[in-house]
């Protein structure tokens, strides 16, 4: 066997012969020469046999190949311009390892439900390839960014015993002899980590007990929460832009071939630097009654109002200062009108929605205990949460990226469901 490698490695060994372990993604043939599709998880790469160049046997064993069947493939790495990777193998040899029968995912049109049922095969086509790559370089950005900014990553418990948000949406256990639920978010504990560290991240898994088909929304996703000691709301939203800038120009560095896969307009993406548009709440909702949604101030939006209030910016936009009516307990009032929160939405263009929801969250104790009573919140249960007013408070804020939309949004996919390994929906929970 000659020097073993993968495909990702290929462009190092120019002219030489090596072995690479691979699956056959597609073949076709023109009689005396047969073009092998090969992949092997890092990338695709076609192989090039010519009749006269191999033994029979060889030759056979290549015609026997069928859709996802399994081998060793040796041959000489070729550069090549045409070829989606640069390069491409002369095959001089193959090792089959299994024949594949009847592999369910042919390359001609299958129904999202088909494709949905068989994900853990689907994840092997070219897009879905690119696209879970694409995740892969985000999920990295988002931990390099946080390192080098000096955050310290927390990672909060995901069976919590109140929900972080006062809502209903929470998927129910028992714990022991208690109630518990699955964590919606692990922002109350990140708060706690703040006070001990300054400034912390957490990066993990959510679930929403929401029961919405849309193409925005999974029971089960994936959430960066940053929480920052002595942050104050406009320091927020200045470290929110950077690091959301960081994320897309990582992708467009280092994703060109996958954002070609996904033929992805580069085009808004490339436009992605601070400062970011903002807007009110108060001016997002006059624009939107300007163009006849009918909508009110103290109403939240919906998918469509977002779309609208994007279409009037060519970067992520920020709507600011929301009603206190209509946000969690723990956003800081603004002081100079307490009807309204020190918050914002950040609004991805292209229809992708909320990417991001942050706030400066509440410092004074008593002000806090008043939400409590507003919001009916048991304060035995929340009384550690208190404890951080109590003893050292500090202005601090914090916001949460949602990673599935994100990716989506840079992708240009449009449905999340295609943007996570195995989605978790309404009605799936296989495979």
């Amino acid at each position: 066997m000659a020097l073993k490698i993968t495909i990702a490695e290929a462009g190092r060994y120019v002219g030489q012969e090596v072995t690479i372990g691979t699956w056959l993604y597609n073949k076709r043939s023109s009689g005396k020469i047969q073009f092998l599709q090969l992949r092997d998880g890092t990338g695709f790469i076609q192989g090039v046999m010519v009749k006269n160049e191999v033994s029979p046997e060889v030759w056979e064993a290549a015609k026997a190949l069928t859709q996802e069947s399994s081998l060793y493939v040796t041959g000489v790495v070729r550069k090549d311009e045409r070829a989606p990777c640069g390069y491409e193998l002369s095959v001089t040899n193959v090792e089959v390892i299994q024949i594949a029968e009847n592999y369910p995912i042919t390359p001609k049109e299958h129904g999202t439900e088909f494709l949905m049922d068989h994900r853990h095969l689907w994840i092997r086509s070219k897009r879905q390839h690119a696209l879970l790559t694409i995740r892969h370089h985000i999920i990295q950005a988002i931990h390099d960014f946080f390192n080098k900014e000096n955050f310290i990553k927390v990672d909060p418990p995901i069976l919590t015993p109140t929900s972080a948000e006062g809502t209903t949406s929470l998927f129910h256990t028992k714990y022991f002899d208690e109630d518990a639920y699955l964590s919606q978010s692990g922002q109350l504990y990140m708060e706690a980590a703040a006070m001990a560290f300054g400034k912390v991240y957490s990066f993990g898994p959510t679930f929403r007990a929401e029961k919405s088909k849309t193409r925005r929304h999974l029971i089960e996703f994936w959430m960066v929460e940053p929480e920052m000691a002595f942050v104050d709301h406009e320091e927020n939203l200045k470290i929110q832009e950077h690091f959301v800038t960081h994320i897309v120009q990582t992708v467009l560095k280092n994703c060109q071939r996958e954002l070609e896969v996904l033929e992805r307009d580069t085009t808004l993406l490339e436009k992605v630097e601070p400062p970011f548009p903002r807007i009110t709440y108060d001016e997002a909702i006059r624009l939107l009654q300007d163009k006849g949604h009918h909508i009110k101030w103290g109403e939240d939006f919906g998918a469509p109002d977002e779309t609208a209030i994007a279409e009037q910016f060519d970067k992520p936009v920020f709507i600011t200062h929301y009603p206190t009516d209509i946000k969690a307990f723990y956003m800081k009032p603004d002081p100079e009108r307490p009807e309204v929160v020190l918050c914002a939405d950040l609004i991805a263009p292209e229809g992708y929605g909320e990417i991001i929801g942050g706030s400066q969250r509440i410092d004074d104790p008593a002000l806090l205990e008043k939400r409590f009573e507003q919001h009916q919140l048991p304060r035995e249960a929340y009384q550690w949460y208190l404890d951080l007013r109590r003893y050292g408070t500090v202005p601090h804020s914090g916001f949460g990226l949602g990673l599935e939309r994100t990716v989506a949004w840079i992708t240009g996919t449009k449905h999340v469901r295609e943007t996570i390994p195995f989605p978790r929906l309404l009605n799936r929970l296989y495979p």
